[in-house]
């Protein structure tokens, strides 16, 4: 069994990784979408994107929505991978936990 990835394993940042992958597909997150998913507030989430950008899970975007300053966070390529291997180390702790139940 592989272990736990302690950057996403703390609570928020696996609140923000899954937000993330959620949205990976459709659109980098804006950060007040971002924060009012996971329940932060400016400074909390600010710190904990800038220790998964250092990380390369995540990639920040500033940029200007018409004259408004905007900040925008997506998952990398790295990230995602980091998040599924670390989801899949959480199933297999519940499953060896409950062998009785069947895997999803």
């Amino acid at each position: 069994m592989a272990g736990p990835d302690e950057l996403i394993h703390q609570s928020l940042r696996l609140r923000i990784m899954a937000a993330l992958y959620a949205a990976q597909e459709v659109e980098p997150l804006e950060f007040t979408r971002l924060k009012a998913i996971v329940g932060a507030t400016d400074g909390n989430l600010g710190s904990h994107l800038t220790t998964l950008e250092t990380a390369g899970y995540v990639r920040i975007e500033k940029d200007f929505a018409g004259r408004k300053p905007r900040t925008r966070a997506l998952i990398t390529p790295r990230g995602a991978t980091a998040f599924r291997d670390h989801t899949n180390y959480l199933r297999e702790i519940i499953a060896a936990a409950l062998p009785d139940i069947p895997p999803d």
